[in-house]
């Protein structure tokens, strides 16, 4: 444990004359890592804060939360990749790195309770997602936001469970995430141009429905796609036949793996490109370099 003297000891230096000392000294602050970052951004309480060693206080504390997101990332991808939620919430903390991950589980949690209330065990596979698309969108009011399509804030999971408003890729996620947690198998289709989801057939259909500690599921590679939701347009469901009109539309030639759920690995990429499409337009040069190496994580 890093003395809290040693620290404000270190960042009285930061704005010395010699550049070799303030490498020194950015180096070793970024060695201690996470531990620091609250003394400093406490630093800014001081008097003496100036200009110049403010915005080195900034490139520091940027550089260890970025740090700190690759690391995460690096781990998910290797070990965690079955949890598509927890792989959403790190690239959630890239721009909003104190979000509290309880808040946000509670909250669909509190979206499948109001789900299960309305189910019976009897229910056909199309008679639960239109359950499901009845409290999802017109009790809990998610849809998608056509008025402000590339608005980075549509690609934040926090932000679109507060907003109600969402893309393709962040309305699906939680879309699904509910679905899952109650058993219901739903997952990603990585279409070009859109992003939907698909209804395998339900290994779960002759048990009766109960709440769980399901957190996710897993496609069984035997099943097939029942038929197919839009969670943008508020759940809309169609058969196979409709993607390839989709893709005829679109002129790509249609390939077996636009029909069948994706990996949670492929939901972030496409989730990370939005974002830099969305910076990108912006003109964000920063953000857009941190979803650059993001992508090139995702990629390894």
């Amino acid at each position: 444990m890093v003395k809290e003297s040693e620290i404000r000891a270190l960042i009285s230096l930061l704005d010395d004359t010699d550049q070799e000392v303030v490498n020194q000294v950015e180096q070793r602050l970024f060695e201690i890592g996470k531990e620091i970052i609250p003394t400093l951004e406490d630093n800014y309480l001081l008097e003496d804060v100036n200009e110049v060693r403010q915005k080195r206080i900034d490139d520091i504390i940027q550089r260890i939360k970025t740090q700190a997101i690759t690391t995460d990332l690096r781990f998910w991808k290797e070990m965690q990749q079955d949890d598509l939620f927890e792989g959403v919430l790190i690239i959630n903390r890239i721009k909003y790195p104190n979000l509290d991950k309880q808040i946000i589980d509670n909250l669909i949690d509190k979206i499948k309770l109001d789900v299960w209330l309305e189910m019976h065990y009897d229910l056909t596979s199309f008679e639960k997602i239109k359950i499901l698309n009845y409290v999802f969108f017109d009790i809990h009011r998610f849809q998608g936001d056509s008025d402000d399509y590339h608005n980075p804030e549509n690609s934040y999971l926090s932000r679109v469970i507060e907003r109600k408003k969402g893309n393709p890729v962040t309305i699906a996620i939680i879309y699904l995430l509910v679905a899952q947690r109650l058993r219901l198998p739903v997952f990603g289709i990585n279409l070009p141009q859109h992003f939907i989801v698909g209804f395998m057939e339900n290994q779960f259909d002759n048990e009766p429905l109960r709440l769980n500690e399901i957190k996710y599921l897993k496609p069984d590679p035997n099943a097939k796609v029942q038929f197919y939701i839009n969670p943008f347009n508020k759940g809309s469901v169609f058969p196979r036949e409709n993607l390839y009109v989709f893709l005829k539309q679109v002129n790509i030639e249609p390939r077996e793996e636009f029909f069948q759920p994706c990996s949670n690995l492929e939901i972030l990429k496409r989730m990370v490109r939005n974002l830099q499409t969305a910076y990108e337009r912006l003109k964000n040069q920063s953000m857009l370099e941190q979803y650059d190496q993001i992508l090139k994580i995702l990629e390894e």
